[in-house]
């Protein structure tokens, strides 16, 4: 059975790059009937948090990305520990004692000298007795694998045939002097022991593959399949900017993001797909494939995201919003006249307040708002009503077009853009109609 996992740090609120991960993952098993782990990688104890943790379910389910299997990596370090002593007694996992001054007073000398700034495997020459004294005078020592310095291809899902030459890597640090694990092991050995059919994850993570694959290869266990997509860029292909790479699906829905407006957009981008809504993360599911995922990074842009946000929230019938309206006081009539034009459906309350009050009048034209009052038809009304009271008006002062237009919303809404009028003014009703056209708030 397929099995993907998504693994997220505790250490902060997922922000739209994560999600991204998150949701091809999702969208990944869910077409090939499989299985969605979502495993928290605490292992650094430090920076962890259980509010995180917390605000990571709850945004990935927000975004409908329910998981089939949960695990937290710091409630299995028994099997982290039983690798380890697998990789020490194999001669791949070996101890290495240099200090961070030391082994950074190395990598500038390797540079000046226009070399790769890779580690020189010293601690292997070391002998029992070298080792023993070295203890003796109170270091203790970080772990290293020991790659094999020969070259490791797979096939990439996306990025096709790979090869990186373990050579010119340094052997990679799996624990620390403390005796914590860094990410790499942890992720390995939960990965075959959930049976990870598949990793997926974003092209930063190419060149630990290399070692990851080795690990699972010192371990005695299959090597899963490997996705690797372009990470997202700002407009124009820029960096992101700080506030867009680190905005949160937290922030995101309490300005009013739909949920399947932002999984449409982050399962489009950078695909060969166009940009478009779909009707559900069903939908989304069907239409995925890593053969329609560029190797060019994907463009975040918030307008791009805006656009698919108004376009849902303009086809939300008033059953699918109800709930969250109640507080508001939108009735079904009053949500149809005012959803054309929602960016967000925080945008309602105020649109809605057009209708309710209060709204303080701009009259442009005093003699013109008075005649206009005149002729105001009797109730009751219906959207047939704009017309006829505008068509009287016009007559009446010879105005057309926005001259006879422009000057009524101002008065009846106190802006100069909104919703249709045919629409607000039977629920404005002629009372408060009339009110407004004297320049009185109401």
């Amino acid at each position: 059975m397929t099995t993907v996992r998504f693994a997220p740090s505790p250490t902060g609120l997922l922000h739209v790059g994560n999600a991204r991960t998150a949701l091809m993952n999702w969208l990944f098993t869910k077409k090939t009937g499989g299985r969605f782990l979502l495993r928290i990688d605490d292992t650094d104890a430090e920076r962890s948090r259980p509010e995180y943790e917390a605000a990571i379910v709850e945004d990935l389910a927000w975004l409908g990305l329910g998981h089939d299997l949960f695990a937290r990596q710091s409630e299995r370090a028994d099997a982290h520990r039983a690798a380890a002593e697998k990789l020490k007694a194999g001669g791949r996992l070996y101890p290495a004692y240099e200090t961070q001054d030391e082994l950074e007073r190395r990598r500038k000398r390797q540079i000046a000298l226009h070399r790769p700034p890779v580690y020189d495997r010293a601690a292997l020459a070391l002998s029992t007795d070298d080792r023993a004294r070295l203890e003796g005078e109170g270091r203790k020592p970080h772990w290293r694998f020991r790659l094999s310095q020969s070259k490791v291809k797979w096939r990439d899902l996306i990025r096709g045939e790979v090869e990186i030459d373990t050579a010119h890597l340094s052997d990679p640090v799996l624990i620390r002097e403390d005796g914590r694990f860094l990410y790499t092991l942890p992720s390995v050995v939960d990965d075959i022991d959930f049976a990870i059919t598949h990793i997926v994850r974003g092209e930063d993570h190419v060149t630990n593959t290399a070692a990851q694959i080795e690990i699972f290869e010192a371990l005695g266990t299959n090597v899963p399949s490997f996705a690797h997509f372009p990470l997202l860029t700002g407009v124009g292909g820029a960096a992101l900017s700080k506030r867009i790479g680190s905005l949160s699906l937290r922030e995101l829905s309490e300005d009013g993001v739909e949920p399947l407006a932002l999984a449409s957009y982050l399962a489009k981008i950078g695909t060969s797909d166009a940009i478009e809504l779909k009707p559900s993360l069903d939908a989304l599911a069907q239409e995925f494939d890593f053969a329609k995922i560029g190797r060019a990074p994907a463009h975040f842009d918030p307008k791009d995201l805006e656009g698919l946000n108004a376009k849902l929230l303009h086809g939300l019938s008033f059953d699918a919003v109800a709930a969250r309206l109640g507080p508001l006081g939108i009735d079904e009539n009053l949500w149809d006249a005012i959803k054309p034009n929602l960016a967000r459906l925080s945008d309602a309350a105020a649109l809605a307040r057009l209708v309710t009050g209060p709204v303080s009048p701009q009259i442009e034209d005093a003699a013109f708002a008075a005649a206009a009052a005149e002729l105001l038809p009797p109730e009751p009304w219906d959207e047939t009503t704009w017309k006829t009271w505008t068509a009287a008006l016009s007559a009446a002062r010879g105005a057309k077009g926005r001259a006879l237009f422009h000057p009524l919303r101002l008065a009846l809404t106190g802006r100069d853009d909104g919703p249709e009028l045919k629409k607000l003014l039977p629920l404005i009703g002629r009372a408060k109609a009339l009110a407004r056209l004297k320049g009185e708030t109401a």
